[in-house]
């Protein structure tokens, strides 16, 4: 692509708007894993009998296994959400962006 087709995408307000979405969608996104990840860090550090503790009577599975299996599982499927709404809404809306910009420039 040639710089006129990318000074008509920057001049696009759809680009900004493309933009704006994709950077609140991935910050709410990331917030969610730093909240949760720093949240089992420091559990960790201030109070570790929480983790060591036992998840039922008898059982071998400690609630710190049990929880880092579930931040395991909830960051793959965070990751599928964001990959589905990547794919659909914003390669979308970034196709039309391109194909005015190149009919835009031509």
């Amino acid at each position: 692509m040639s710089s006129p087709v990318y000074a008509h995408i920057q001049r696009n307000p759809r680009f900004a708007e493309l933009v704006a979405r994709r950077t609140r969608f991935a910050t709410v996104l990331s917030a969610i894993v730093l909240t949760i990840f720093y949240g089992f860090v420091l559990v960790v550090a201030f109070n570790p009998a929480v983790i060591g503790q036992r998840v039922a009577e008898g059982s071998t599975l400690t609630v710190g296994v049990a929880a880092g299996l579930f931040m395991f599982v909830f960051f793959w499927v965070l990751t599928a959400v964001y990959v589905r709404r990547a794919n659909t809404e914003f390669d979308a809306l970034n196709k039309e962006i391109v194909n005015d910009a190149m009919k835009g420039a031509l």
